[in-house]
């Protein structure tokens, strides 16, 4: 039996959008879309018909069933309408990241052979500049008209997105997800209870695969989607005081986020019913605290790749569960889902050794869009167990307990995950290379959670006359152009030589051991007379102070920039909320992120403080 699709081969209709329409016929009032920032309220109807006529001009502009469609929209009612627009035309969408360079989302439209662009009103230069030649078409806001309209009628195996990932060979993977694999997800969910009225948090990156939970999940439902404003944007108290009045019930949060929520608010995820973390790897001590401070009716670990359509595996927390504990498992599978521990030769290995988690049933993707030879080496059939369908091979290394749940332990190749995004250390290195500035360049990952970074170590190219620190600014500002910024290494070394191992292969552990600092400037210890800071100010020393606990470094200079000492944005939001809390002043994560350095920062608090009297 394939169980790629038993569980709906039943079905009528095997489109994710049709009971989105059955909603809008049997409950048309009921709310679907809601912009917390904004007040913006979509109901079943209106989002059926704003989505019909964007499919309806999609159809126009030649866009037809098959065929992709970029998405170039922040997260927002827009968004949920344009999407929903483009699975009721039969094509697929390929969200892009608005903070992304330009240059990548146009490859991203180039690979798909898109044949249009979604995007705002007052925005369609831009977008129009990704893929010059392509229709922009501008999401509607109000359609006059009758209501509901009709929908391509797609089949199981249609596709309904492309996701793209990092790949190894310097190019990003497009995952190609069919209806099914949706419908797999969204259909009674063990992992989540939905129902008509719940109220889910949009928190994710449009073009993050948490998305799919984020809208297909509760559309599915008769769920309203509550959508959020980033982090970054509003504060940490501001974001998580939305929480609490926008009466979000269900939430998705990558796991350096919550790791730093657990940290800094415990208590106030306490509002929510469910809420789910995952990306990377969770830690019992950030579970238990949240556990301890009047925690969510629900909190629960998934993890999945974007093969296997977001989540594969699930395991409820409680503080049993974690006492004695030094790794959180990934659990079981979600419904309609198979895990199968298997050896090199793809055969089952006995429950508690290590093997390589393969996952089947309906969520497995169709495979990588133009990339046959990859899509044949991740996407299997075992031999002699053909009934099985396709399984995803997922590198990641596991072992299954005397009770079925299955812990992790690391991977089998170098993809590494920070702040939730998948990334394969390979692509930096040869984008790198591809610059011309170096010969070579090897990148590794430090530390986990929020303070988790990728660093770089190159050898020139025997550029003439070219200082260190112009081949690293050189080398950082090509590598902005092709990169999202998760992408980018928070610090590089140039050295004369990489050191080799026995084997004639760069000995990773000595780079990381000894090669870190090699080329870069050892600050003054912090408080030194060299800091630039005044002996008595205690203002700058507390700054000061915060930045080094939030960085994890001993010291810092005045003149140091908070993204080249390895901060992003998880980290600024930390930090504003700690300056906000000890100097009683309203600081944002944007005042972190966009000080020139720590003295500008300094000067932001030292004006917060003097305009709140």
């Amino acid at each position: 039996m394939d169980t790629q699709n038993a569980y709906s081969r039943a079905d009528n209709v095997a489109g994710v959008h049709h009971p989105i329409g059955q909603h809008a016929q049997h409950h048309p009032d009921a709310l679907a879309v809601h912009e917390a920032t904004t007040g913006h309220r979509l109901t079943y109807r209106d989002l059926w018909n704003l989505a019909g006529s964007v499919a309806a001009r999609l159809t126009a502009a030649g866009v037809g069933p098959g065929d992709a469609c970029g998405i170039a929209l922040d997260r927002s009612a827009d968004l949920v309408v344009a999407m929903l627009a483009v699975a009721r035309a039969g094509a697929r969408y390929v969200p892009l990241d608005n903070g992304a360079p330009a240059r990548r989302s146009a490859a991203q439209l180039t690979d798909t052979a898109a044949r249009a662009i979604i995007g705002a009103p007052g925005d369609v230069a831009r977008v129009q500049a990704l893929a010059p030649g392509l229709p922009v078409i501008e999401v509607v806001r109000e359609c006059a008209g009758d209501p509901l309209g009709t929908s391509h009628a797609s089949g199981l195996d249609d596709a309904l997105y492309v996701n793209f990932t990092s790949g190894t060979s310097g190019l990003p993977k497009a995952v190609v997800v069919p209806h099914r694999a949706v419908r797999r997800l969204v259909d009674d969910p063990t992992y989540c209870t939905l129902g008509p009225g719940t109220r889910v948090g949009n928190a994710a990156n449009p073009s993050f695969d948490a998305t799919t939970f984020e809208i297909w999940a509760t559309l599915s439902a008769r769920a309203t989607v509550v959508v959020l404003p980033p982090v970054v944007a509003a504060g940490l108290d501001g974001w998580l005081e939305l929480l609490r009045t926008e009466r979000v019930d269900a939430l998705f949060l990558t796991t350096a986020l919550f790791h730093m929520i657990a940290h800094e608010r415990p208590a106030a995820l306490g509002v929510l019913d469910t809420l789910l973390v995952g990306g990377e790897a969770l830690t019992p001590e950030a579970a238990s605290r949240v556990l301890a401070a009047g925690p969510p009716k629900r909190l629960v670990n998934v993890y999945g790749p974007t093969e296997a359509t977001t989540f594969a595996t699930y395991y409820d927390l409680t503080p049993e569960r974690l006492d004695h504990t030094d790794r959180v498992p990934i659990g079981h599978a979600i419904q309609h889902t198979t895990l199968h521990v298997l050896g090199p030769d793809l055969l089952p290995v006995p429950d508690g050794e290590r093997g390589e988690l393969c996952i089947g049933g309906p969520g497995v993707a169709l495979g990588y869009e133009g990339r046959p030879d990859l899509t044949a080496e991740r996407f299997v059939t075992v031999p002699g167990s053909e009934d099985l369908g396709t399984l995803y091979r997922t590198g990641d290394v596991v072992s299954r307990g005397r009770d079925g749940r299955l812990e992790i332990f690391g991977r089998l190749d170098r993809q590494v995950k920070v702040r939730g995004f998948r990334v394969e250390l390979e692509e930096i290195e040869r984008a790198a290379v591809a610059t011309g500035l170096v010969e070579t360049a090897v990148v590794e990952k430090i530390a986990e959670g929020a303070s988790a970074a990728l660093v770089g170590f190159v050898v020139p190219a025997g550029h003439d006359g070219l200082e260190h620190a112009a081949v690293v600014g050189k080398l950082q500002a090509a590598l902005a152009e092709v990169l999202p910024d998760y992408m980018l290494p928070a610090r590089w070394s140039v050295l004369d030589r990489l050191p080799l191992g026995s084997t004639g292969k760069v000995d990773r552990a000595a780079l990381l051991a000894a090669g870190a600092e090699a080329g870069t400037p050892q600050p003054a210890p912090a408080g030194s007379a060299d800091d630039g800071l005044p002996e008595a100010d205690t203002v700058p020393r507390d700054v000061l102070r915060l930045w080094c606990e939030v960085l994890d470094v001993p010291d810092a200079r005045v003149d140091d920039n908070f993204i080249a000492s390895g901060g992003n944005s998880i980290l600024a939001i930390q930090l504003s909320s700690r300056i906000s809390e000890a100097a009683s002043v309203d600081l944002g994560p944007a005042d972190v992120l966009l000080a020139a350095d720590l003295t500008e920062l300094i000067d932001v608090v030292r004006r917060s403080m003097s305009g709140r009297g």
